[in-house]
């Protein structure tokens, strides 16, 4: 099986530099807006095509790092120092010499992999020193060389590709050009040279024949003029190619379906020259119902013989899919962080758990998890009234409702991305097993459990109505007439809570156990 095992970046789209490293089977990347996500899969697009009209059509000025052009513009901008951009992607072993050697940024490491460089012609110094001098010069794009090169320094092409790939783009799923650039890929991937200039070539005959004999009787009335059909590049068999369903066209069906059809078609099971080597999927939840991506991710899990790259904005997907595949990229740090040593119990968990929370809380900075739906819906409220008057959102701090029996689980993923997290439990009537004992494992700086040292306040609604007594008696007891206020709380949790909220927010007050947490989860 061909794998990619890692890639290099240096000053491509975000990243003045990049490394990463490549499970053989699955890679999940999950990550804010603007973190590099797509930019990972486009940098393993390019160079895997090894077609300069590709980067040509995106532009050298779309790809280069703004951060390394703007500090070339504001230096002394000397031809020497002109940066340079570059993708290497590492691979195992193929079996090929030429794709074996030195030809890395290492310039030590012996192995097989690809290398993307644009760079400034040397041939050229002169005329671009002189650009270089004009005060109000740009950057030098024109003057860039695009090379293709093995790391054995073999030169290749779009011609001779050593990796079959395809990308799936979502976003474009309503897109002719994309559509047809898919199928086109599918087709190459699926006929053997051969096969296509022999489809070619009968495809081309049968429009001569259509103008011979549809035309003939039409063409006979005219003399200088006649009509005739396209036979050009750009109306040839592979442009008029399409996909069907069921003999329906699946560009006629719904953009979901259009999303699931292609995915599920480039992960079929192929061997031979026919086989598809890498997968690359750009959000492929877009347009997706809650079912269907259910479907997908079975799909997916079935993928054999394919090395799979997804970028994704899905809990589901990247959860059920096993987060030890997951490599987060966040805009809080320049170094992407690999999940791959969360422990498979809690990995398993995330695999088979209801639909949870899981992104949200590995793209967060600060955490609160509550065990419940009242603590969700009062927390915000009872946030505010701390010192300080401060927001939940004001001081980046997501709050996440996960259930008692979750809280270890992520508390696994916070010990591993060292994101700081409180939790807010119940003791249940034993604070010192429940809460402390049990959370030995996780006593860390930048993790705590809170919760009330007391026996008898055993959980939230307890302690919230011992704090809270006017309050609630005086939106809940009239009427009352078999539970106290406390057992309608504690048998009523969220439309209480939701209750309280609305009709007395201004006079609530926060269990003290919680102040603590809300100053803690501030500092």
């Amino acid at each position: 099986m061909k794998t990619i095992k890692k890639i290099i970046l240096s000053n491509f789209k975000r990243f003045k530099n990049l490394e990463l490293e490549f499970d053989d089977e699955l890679n999940i990347l999950i990550g804010d807006n603007e973190t590099g996500k797509s930019s990972v899969l486009l940098a393993l697009d390019l160079a895997l095509s090894g077609s300069r009209s590709k980067i040509e059509t995106i532009g050298l000025e779309t790809l280069f790092n703004n951060e390394t052009v703007s500090s070339f513009l504001a230096g002394e901008k000397k031809f020497d120092q002109l940066p340079t951009l570059f993708v290497e992607v590492y691979l195992s072993e193929q079996g090929k010499a030429e794709l074996n050697g030195k030809n890395n940024s290492t310039k030590s490491i012996v192995c097989d992999g690809l290398r993307l460089e644009c760079r400034p012609i040397d041939d050229h110094s002169e005329q671009i020193t002189e650009v270089l001098q004009d005060p109000s010069s740009n950057f030098p794009f024109e003057y860039y060389e695009i090379n293709f090169t093995t790391f054995g320094g073999y030169p290749y092409s779009g011609f001779k590709r050593y990796l079959k790939h395809l990308v799936i783009d979502s976003s474009q799923i309503n897109s002719d050009y994309a559509t047809r650039e898919y199928t086109r890929s599918i087709y190459g991937e699926n006929a053997s040279p051969l096969e296509r200039n022999k489809n070619e070539y009968f495809y081309r005959q049968s429009k001569t024949k259509f103008k011979d004999d549809v035309f003939a009787s039409l063409n006979g009335k005219l003399e200088s003029y006649q009509f005739a059909v396209r036979t050009n590049s750009k109306s040839n068999l592979e442009t008029d190619l399409i996909i069907t369903e069921n003999d329906m066209p699946i560009e006629s069906k719904g953009k979901g379906h259009q999303c699931f059809v292609k995915t599920e078609f480039a992960l079929r099971k192929n061997e031979g020259e026919h086989s598809l080597d890498i997968l690359l999927l750009e959000e492929p939840e877009n347009h997706l119902s809650h079912t269907s991506m259910k479907r997908l991710i079975q799909r997916i899990s079935a993928s054999e013989k394919k090395q799979l790259f997804i970028a994704t904005h899905s809990s589901l997907i990247c959860s059920r899919l096993d987060l030890r595949k997951a490599i987060i990229l966040n805009s809080a740090s320049a170094k992407p962080v690999s999940l791959k040593d969360l422990p498979e119990d809690t990995a398993k968990f995330f695999i088979k758990a209801p639909d949870n929370n899981v992104l949200e809380f590995v793209l967060s900075r600060k955490v609160i998890l509550v065990e419940g739906d009242a603590e969700f819906i009062l927390l915000d409220a009872l946030y505010k009234k701390q010192p300080g008057n401060s927001t939940l959102e004001g001081d980046s701090v997501h709050v996440i409702s996960v259930g008692g029996t979750s809280f270890k689980r992520y508390l696994d993923l916070a010990k591993l991305l060292g994101i700081k997290t409180a939790v807010l439990r119940d003791n249940d009537g034993d604070y010192q097993k429940n809460c402390v004992a049990s959370y030995a494992d996780y006593a860390n700086g930048h993790m705590r459990v809170f919760s009330d040292p007391d026996p008898s306040m055993r959980t939230f609604e307890v302690c919230f109505y011992k704090d809270n007594k006017v309050a609630c008696d005086d939106l809940f007891q009239p009427g009352r007439a078999k539970l106290c206020v406390e057992d309608y709380m504690l048998k009523n949790k969220a439309d209480a809570a939701f209750e309280l909220l609305d009709k007395k927010e201004a006079v609530l007050v926060a269990p003290a156990y919680i102040q603590k947490a809300i100053a803690w989860i501030k500092e």
